[in-house]
């Protein structure tokens, strides 16, 4: 016999890319998960997964597997929810992925403070530097900032968020002026890797001038915001970094905004979500309590 706790299990495991990957999700050890994995192989009687060098692939039985396995999980999370709906609780595990940084600077404590009102619920919050990448339909919840893929998901706006162009007093100081998007090929610039967007190329748009796009060489980059940030406090170059990230240098005078006649494209901190229909009451009590934390941006106040 298969359990409910094998479908979620398989679950994870089937929209992972390595073991190693659903073992992270699972908070558990690789061979942990290679040996759950043979043990439902070896009860059902069938394989469900092959190693390929692309990473995982599943059998004919191991997408039959994930496809029934997921109706059957969401048939009785919706029992649940509608035996719910008859209490005041709102109970059962929210999953919510976010990127690395946002994510542990704010949905974390957000997270938090949802629990403690709501103890009946149990989360899940994966932080990545794309989440979105990952997103399948196993997370209720997926934070994201920035430019969006074709998605079926609903997307629901939670806070704005500008990009600013920004260097440290001291490499500003002992560089070359920038009076013009153009004067920056000339200058040490600190890139940023996220959603697959091309980090060499730099967009602006001045009020009178209209839009520009400069084709910078990166003397450093990285896919790690707070990496990034750290480098142009050292003075290590010119960055564009959201504003969520930096207000609190500026307003200190650690960063100095660049340019500030011309500015980049926005990058709104969005959630995006399953169809309305059969969404549960978790997910819309988070998503009310991350409107409400986020409706007046923190980095604005």
């Amino acid at each position: 016999m298969i359990s409910t706790d094998d479908l979620t299990f398989f679950q994870v495991v089937s929209s992972a890319t390595s073991l190693a990957e659903a073992a992270r999700r699972l908070n558990v050890t690789p061979p942990a998960v290679t040996q759950r994995l043979r043990a439902i192989e070896d009860r059902i009687g069938v394989r469900l997964i092959e190693r390929t060098s692309r990473g995982l692939s599943l059998t004919d039985e191991g997408e039959l597997v994930a496809s029934e396995g997921a109706s059957i999980i969401a048939a009785i999370e919706d029992l649940s929810e509608r035996l719910a709906s008859r209490t005041s609780k709102v109970r059962g595990h929210l999953r919510v992925a976010a990127p690395y940084g946002f994510g542990r600077r704010y949905i974390a404590p957000i997270v938090q403070e949802f629990v403690r009102e709501h103890p009946a619920v149990s989360v899940t919050l994966e932080l990545s530097d794309g989440p979105i990448r990952q997103m399948s339909e196993s997370w209720d919840v997926v934070v994201h900032i920035g430019s969006l893929p074709e998605s079926d998901r609903l997307v629901t706006t939670l806070a704005p968020n500008e990009r600013v162009l920004c260097a440290s007093p001291n490499y500003l100081q002992h560089s070359l002026p920038i009076l013009q998007p153009e004067d920056l090929v000339q200058h040490r610039c600190l890139a940023l890797r996220e959603n697959n967007e091309d980090v060499t190329l730099w967009r602006f748009t001045h009020s009178r001038h209209g839009r520009t796009t400069v084709r910078v060489k990166p003397c450093m980059s990285s896919n790690d915001g707070e990496i990034v940030r750290d480098w142009a406090l050292a003075g290590l170059g010119v960055m564009v970094r959201s504003e969520w990230d930096v207000a609190d240098d500026l307003a200190a005078g650690r960063l100095q905004s660049v340019l500030p006649a011309w500015s980049s494209p926005s990058a709104d901190v969005v959630a995006l979500l399953h169809a309305r229909q059969g969404r549960s009451r978790r997910t819309n009590g988070f998503l009310q309590t991350l409107r409400e934390r986020l409706n007046s941006p923190p980095w604005r106040r």
